[in-house]
């Protein structure tokens, strides 16, 4: 089994199928955003419990449209997509008046959420095209693939995503005076964005000019550990828990999200990519004998 469907793009006068796929993408978000909206608008819980409920119906809306046209990878841009919208709706509910702590975390949610979705939308491919885990996923668990799925592949990313969200619930609401842990946030933030976009940039570059596909990327970033994009990632969500703590020193519950996001990386998402890298390039193994997984170690290898 693998993810192929019938071509949704071939009707009479449709030139671009690319054109047709992000359609249906857009589609989907808007669907997503409509139930979240809906939801939000019915709910009588608690502001909190009533955004997870819709974040996770909205997850819901996307997983039917993963099923309709057997692709997961629907869901691929809602890690980014989601947490400004969440905390444009936890701003337009608490702000009486927009503070710079707002104003600052509001900038670097909005910059990361548009890199990250970019990125995403550059290496995706169509409505064919699915991430190389969910096809192992499903060539692996075939008739018991859709409910991991729902459970892996969808709703557990959206409660680890909400998670590293609530420190955004308390900036919309502080009005606590600025402090250091707003000042750590910033350095953080800033210095986790710019690392996954130079992360991206270098692998581009990479794979534009490399002779051949056993070559492994070990220069710029790459040189100061294997997985510069996944630390970057990591340094983003520590900046929300930083600005989370400035606005209440006194909530530790915030740290849950950042915790389970270095769960995911540490425990999932890094050690599926170093099997199957170890597995394609030989290579591989002496880069990983020389370079740090994650804590950086700077190198001017060019």
């Amino acid at each position: 089994m693998h993810f192929r469907m019938a071509d949704r793009s071939g009707a009479p006068g449709v030139r671009d199928p690319l054109t047709v796929a992000i359609a249906w993408i857009l589609l989907a978000y808007v669907a997503a955003m409509a139930v979240a909206a809906l939801a939000l608008n019915l709910s009588a819980f608690q502001p909190l419990v009533a955004t997870l409920w819709a974040d996770l119906l909205a997850t819901g809306a996307i997983f039917l449209f993963s099923v309709l046209f057997r692709n997961s990878s629907f869901y691929d841009p809602y890690w980014s997509v989601a947490p400004p919208l969440i905390f444009g709706y936890w701003i337009w509910l608490f702000a009486t008046g927009i503070n710079l702590r707002v104003l600052v975390v509001a900038l670097l949610v909005s910059v990361w959420a548009i890199r990250l979705t970019a990125n995403w939308a550059r290496g995706w491919q169509g409505l064919g095209h699915a991430d190389w885990r969910y096809v192992q996923l499903q060539t692996k668990l075939r008739t018991f693939y859709w409910p991991v799925s729902l459970l892996g592949v969808h709703l557990l990313p959206t409660l680890i995503v909400f998670g590293g969200c609530l420190p955004l619930y308390q900036v919309a609401w502080s009005t606590e005076p600025l402090s250091g842990w707003d000042a750590l946030g910033l350095l953080i933030g800033v210095g986790a964005v710019w690392l996954e976009r130079r992360a991206d940039l270098d692998l581009a570059s990479f794979r534009n000019s490399r002779a051949n596909s056993a070559q492994v990327l070990a220069l710029g970033v790459w040189a100061w550990c294997r997985h510069p994009n996944y630390l970057g990632e990591i340094g983003f969500w520590l900046a929300l828990a930083c600005f989370g703590l400035g606005a209440n020193s006194h909530a530790i519950w915030p740290l849950m999200g950042i915790t389970a996001v270095v769960i995911l990386f540490l425990t999932v998402s890094i050690p599926m990519i170093e099997r199957k890298l170890e597995q394609d390039k030989g290579a591989y193994e002496s880069y990983k004998r020389q370079t740090p997984m994650l804590i950086p170690r700077p190198s001017f290898r060019r």
